[in-house]
Formats: structure tokens, sequence, C-alpha cells
């Protein structure tokens, strides 16, 4: 069996569920998870848990986003993205100077409405059911944060841009946005995950390239806690869940590891006694 996490680089057109489907077939599992999910139209980074690969899911540092985006002006769309129902129009004239003043605009902290189409509960039930019906809920403004937002090229009704973003941030809403800022209307004809935290496209596979070998160990990963080797006399109680008292106050939380190989997350309860949140093994 399998355990670890892969970086995909996911395909137009492909749901999560396509990509569930394929990798639970390919990997003789029934255990999947992500870090995050793509529309079908969107392409790029997907990071996904296998079997016990996807306790890590909640560890690994997502904070970060980095997308490339192709925007069309002039048009919009029911759902910000080609899979909407269209409805044309005419861009204005702009020159790439006004554009850099405006995607400047947008760097920093704000509020952000979540689209209809969003997977994201109200009332338990996900917004986009209630969009199928064609009814609108009333939701919250979320906070985002947007660290760099770039113009990489723009021609007659069309901009490409790049932007970081934090986790939560609704590209295709930003999309809109820009638009918006511009006078004009729009929605996103494509859209690419460049990265993850520390995961980059660049270490990323297509789905039919993927192989055992492409299955990564998490532990490495790890980055927002502190990784304490224990003893082989300790193994045992930490599987256990056993409370731990550490040589010295490691934050909030750590990661117990022996022989390099994660064991489980521990949460200090006070200086430095720690408990078990979540076993890895």
């Amino acid at each position: 069996m399998q355990n670890g996490i892969i970086l995909l680089d996911k395909e137009a057109g492909v749901t999560s569920r396509d990509v569930d489907d394929a990798l639970m077939k390919a990997f003789n599992t029934r255990k999947v998870g992500h870090l995050g999910t793509l529309d079908p139209f969107a392409t790029g980074l997907l990071v996904i848990g296998l079997n016990k690969g996807t306790k890590f899911l909640p560890y690994l540092d997502d904070a970060k986003k980095s997308y490339i985006a192709t925007l069309k002006l002039g048009d919009s769309s029911s759902t910000g993205d080609p899979e909407g129902t269209l409805t044309s129009g005419t861009a204005p004239s702009l020159t790439k100077e006004d554009i850099v003043t405006k995607l400047t605009s947008f760097i920093g902290k704000s509020e952000q409405l979540p689209p209809m189409t969003s997977a994201i509960k109200v009332n338990g039930e996900a917004l986009y059911k209630a969009a199928h019906r064609g009814e609108e809920v009333e939701r919250k403004a979320r906070s985002i944060e947007i660290f760099s937002l770039n113009l990489v090229a723009y021609e007659s009704d069309t901009i490409v841009f790049t932007c970081t973003v934090s986790r939560g941030t609704y590209i295709r809403v930003l999309g809109e946005d820009i638009a918006k800022s511009l006078g004009t209307v729009g929605y996103l004809t494509s859209l690419r995950r460049l990265s993850i935290g520390d995961f980059s496209l660049d270490q990323a596979k297509k789905l039919s390239e993927l192989s055992e070998q492409d299955v990564l160990d998490p532990t490495i990963f790890i980055h927002t806690m502190k990784h304490i080797e224990i003893d082989e006399s300790d193994l045992a109680r930490v599987k256990n869940g056993a409370p731990m008292t550490l040589s010295a106050d490691y934050g909030e939380k750590v990661l117990l590891v022996l022989h390099e190989e994660a064991i489980a997350v521990y949460q200090r309860t006070r200086d430095v006694y720690y408990h078990s949140e979540r076993g890895l093994f």
C-alpha cells in the first residue's frame, strides 16, 4: 500500500472526482484527499494525499498560492469562468499603464465575497447546489490577502496576469473585480495554479505519467513545526498517545519523528509538556 503525497498537474476538463477515481484505481486505494481543489476548467498543481498521507494534509503549508490567469474583458459569465452562461459586450480601450495601476491597487488585505458556485457551506449546504437551483444565498465576505499581482500580457480585450494570494482567495472573483475596476466586466478563460506553499508545479506530473515512485514522504514538507527525534524506547508510548515531557518549549506544536519518519503531532499543554494531537503512522 502506497502512503504519502502526490504532486499532480491537473488538466482542463478534469474534475476532482475524476482525479480521485483515477488515483484510487491506479494505486488500489479508497483513501484520497486534497490540499485544496481546482475547478474543472482550471489546470495546474494539486497536492494529493494517499492512504496515511491524508493525515498529513492539515499540517502542510498552504498559506500562499500562486496562479497565472487569462481575463477576457467586455464579456461576462454567470460563474466567472467559461463554464457559465456568457454575455457578450465590448471591451474598453486601455493602456498597459492603466492596467498596472489598477492591479497594484489590489495588493494587500481586503474582503472578498465567495461566489455562489463555490463549495462553501451555508446552513449545511454547499453554495453551488443552491446556485444550480437558481437560488441566491446570503453569504459573508471573507478576509483575503493579495501578496503580488503582475501584468504578463495585454492585447485587445485580454489580460494575462500572475498573482500570489492567501488561502481561500477566489481568482474568478478577483478577475471580475479587476474588470470592474477597469470600468467593464470580464471572466477568466483560463486559470493555472503554479504553487501551493513550497510545492511547485515544476515538481508535478500529469495523471498519465504517475507511478509509485512519485508518491512522496510528506515528513520533509512539514515546515510549520519543529521536528523532534524520539528514542526507540518512546515509540510505543507515542503511538499510544501518551503525554510527553520534552527537553524544551518548542512552540505550540511539534512533529515527533523516528529515524526522520513522522510518528505523531503533539500539542503543547504548558511549558515543556505536550499531549498527542494526531498519530501519523
